[in-house]
């Protein structure tokens, strides 16, 4: 496979703050990400999830932000040679031609942003290029698929922070939102957006994955859903199971949409063991998106080290190959592999490189 990954979603730098910043140079078994498996994969770009759990609230997430999109600056200066800083479309390609993986950034969860309009702005300096206008829980000004409704989508200033994303050319991602708020982000922007790390909801009905209506308005819209290969997002066995765990977290007091809380418990839950999920479960949905949304608005955003397993067949970075070759066994021609492994993508990063205005 010749082709070059865009993904749109890595949690590696979360995982490097939690377990210590390893060595990734060399292999790191108790990652999914080093660089050796990063050329594996043919990963030609890669937005690093700057996340922030929604325990940080208020000044503690704005720092904990900073401290993520402080700890990939490190990470590339450390790696001149693999890792290249990329902020734009343009940074990708010169990136790639110099056999460098391009690193881009995506901030991930809203409350990062502490309710300011001018912390958006100078994430945006910095080099961020999307924000998730959610995460499991609401924010004052956004609903989360994964909470009880708040403010019903986006809130009137919620619909500001889609206003001044669009004008710095900051990409709005819609992964973890509700559906209200999808819609709401849809009817409000003037620019593509992305789902960066979501599946289908027709396939596997969790509400982290995306409608076939909003599939659909992304033809109007110019943007991409990029299929994620969470487990519990993308196999009816696994999320069946993710339902008792849930069950049996709530009946213990805990939180099943805290991930630090939800990995604890789930290692020590005398429940039955959790399935698998395949590639095959991953191929379904790249087959669901390509046709209620369109070659052209698919792409790829795995969520490596966002989740303690990947499905059988991609349970690491350098597994994109052999997707992409089960595609074309599926009868997926070049062009088609080529524009779901990241022409898509790049189309919506540079619309906003285009459109977006830096602030005085």
């Amino acid at each position: 496979m010749a082709l070059r990954i865009v993904d749109g979603h890595n949690d590696l730098p979360w995982a490097l703050r939690r377990t210590g910043e390893v060595d990734v140079a060399h292999p790191q078994p108790h990652l999914h990400t080093d660089l050796p498996r990063l050329r594996a994969g043919r990963v030609g770009a890669q937005f690093w999830s700057v996340y922030v759990p929604c325990s940080y609230t208020g000044d503690a997430a704005v720092t904990a932000v900073l401290e993520q999109v402080d700890l990939v600056h490190r990470l590339v200066a450390r790696y001149p040679d693999h890792l290249a800083a990329a902020t734009t479309a343009d940074d990708v390609a010169a990136a790639t031609a110099s056999g460098r993986v391009a690193s881009l950034l995506g901030a991930e969860g809203g409350h990062c942003i502490g309710g300011s309009l001018g912390v958006l702005r100078m994430l945006r300096r910095l080099g961020v290029r999307y924000l998730t206008l959610t995460h499991n829980l609401n924010v004052e000004w956004a609903d989360s698929a994964t909470d009880e409704p708040g403010c019903g989508g986006l809130s009137p200033f919620g619909r500001e922070v889609v206003a001044e994303m669009n004008r710095i050319g900051m990409v709005v991602d819609l992964s973890h939102v509700a559906d209200t708020t999808m819609r709401d982000a849809l009817a409000t922007t003037t620019a593509p957006v992305l789902f960066t790390h979501s599946s289908c909801r027709a396939v596997i009905d969790h509400p982290r994955n995306v409608p076939d209506d909003v599939l659909g308005a992304l033809r109007a819209n110019g943007g991409v859903a990029m299929v994620t290969f969470v487990p519990r997002f993308v196999s009816g066995a696994v999320a069946a199971w993710d339902e008792r765990l849930a069950g049996a977290m709530t009946a213990a007091g805990l939180e099943h949409r805290d991930l630090r809380a939800r990995d604890a418990f789930a290692a020590t839950w005398d429940g039955p063991p959790p399935p698998r999920a395949t590639m095959d479960d991953v191929l379904a949905h790249l087959d669901h998106a390509r046709e209620a949304a369109g070659i052209d608005h698919i792409g790829i955003g795995g969520d490596y080290d966002g989740c303690p397993e990947l499905p059988a067949g991609l349970e690491d970075v350098s597994c994109y190959p052999a997707l992409f070759d089960a595609l074309g066994d599926r009868g997926w021609s070049a062009a088609d592999r080529a524009k779901l492994a990241g022409e898509n993508a790049l189309r919506v990063l540079r619309a906003a490189d285009d459109a977006g205005r830096l602030p005085a």
